[in-house]
């Protein structure tokens, strides 16, 4: 946290710009959506998580079943994202 606060302003309509500053450390983009939480020492902004939190079995669990057999190889995967680009190029992407 900053030695020295930051200041800012709520309008009439309730809206509270974020200084540039504080924008640039924590990565914000426009558009961003805030939790908000009423904590005893004021009002607490955190970036909603663009996904909702998952356990590990839920994760683990989507890749149950979806290859047989040993992993590719880095050649194989190497091939098959040059084979994936040689198809974008053919078709104009790139």
């Amino acid at each position: 946290m900053a030695s020295n606060p930051l200041k800012t302003r709520m309008s009439t309509k309730g809206q509270v710009i974020l200084p540039k500053a504080t924008r640039d450390r924590q990565h914000l983009k426009p558009g961003v959506e805030f939790l908000v939480e009423e904590t005893p020492a004021g009002i607490l902004l955190k970036p909603q998580p663009l996904f909702p939190p998952k356990t590990i079995d839920e994760v683990a669990g989507m890749l149950k079943g979806h290859r047989e057999g040993p992993p590719p190889s880095v050649k194989e995967m190497d091939e098959a994202v040059a084979e994936m680009f040689r198809e974008e190029y053919a078709r104009g992407r790139y």
